[in-house]
């Protein structure tokens, strides 16, 4: 499928590695113009590298740090304006809320939900004024069905999911697209930190415990980086143009619910 963003121009945050990384690699496959930020530039170079060779798109890198007022400042000074914004940024630490005092609080909060909506905040005047735009918040199954070694994770994921509700229908006659992905659990770095805190939670291994949680999932597997990539680049397509203010949960079927 032609998504019809080709010659567009994106920015994705986190992504030197992950479901970031996926996702850069699905919108260079589409033809589209990406800067991509992390904060370790070997890593972020070498994945840019990459993405050149596996798509022959343009792809520049920036290395900062999203969570903070200095890396969004340098992210808006290296695009001023983008077409596309993809939010993303590491998830707080799993563990006990009776452990998290008020300042780990305020690092989620301040990398999950203020970090993005500081950019959009940026980002989307400009794509309303020229009429089109899309923004896609890698947040996080947990925002559906709260995950209980992941509340610094559940709190401030929800709360961007409030405010992302009232933003979308206020952009959406302006042509400004914005959709939230909410990935369950994937084949990434992110899943060795989950498995552990789940194996100390219940006191067996951690090869028990991804055993067990590779089980609950319906497909039995834990998801491909590059599945979620695919879908992050089709919200960003010129066919999404109707999809509005969602939460598309992509977790192989775990979530029981039918709403």
């Amino acid at each position: 499928m032609d998504l019809g963003i080709a010659g567009r121009k994106a920015v994705v945050c986190a992504a030197s590695k992950g479901l970031g990384k996926a996702s850069a690699m699905s919108l260079a496959r589409a033809g589209v113009d990406v800067l991509i930020t992390a904060r370790g530039v070997e890593t972020l170079e070498a994945t840019a590298a990459e993405i050149r060779a596996a798509t022959g798109a343009a792809v520049s890198t920036l290395a900062c740090d999203v969570t903070t007022e200095e890396g969004r400042a340098a992210i808006l000074a290296a695009r001023p304006e983008t077409d596309i914004l993809v939010n993303n940024a590491g998830g707080p630490p799993p563990g006990d809320f009776r452990d998290w005092d008020e300042a780990k609080w305020r690092a989620a909060v301040e990398a999950n939900m203020i970090a993005p909506i500081m950019l959009m905040r940026a980002y989307v005047d400009a794509m309303a004024a020229r009429g089109w735009g899309r923004v896609v918040n890698i947040t996080s199954g947990a925002v559906k069905a709260p995950i209980p070694v992941l509340g610094l994770s559940n709190g401030a994921r929800s709360g961007l999911t409030g405010f992302v509700a009232g933003l979308a229908r206020q952009m959406a006659p302006k042509g400004v697209v914005i959709n939230n992905l909410l990935p369950g659990q994937f084949a990434t770095d992110r899943i060795a930190v989950t498995v552990g805190a789940e194996a100390k939670r219940r006191g067996i291994s951690g090869d028990e415990a991804r055993v067990e949680m590779a089980k609950a999932i319906p497909v039995g597997r834990f998801g491909d980086p590059a599945e979620f990539g695919e879908v992050c680049a089709f919200l960003c397509s010129q066919q999404a143009a109707f999809l509005i203010g969602q939460n598309i949960l992509l977790d192989g079927g775990k979530y029981p619910g039918t709403f």
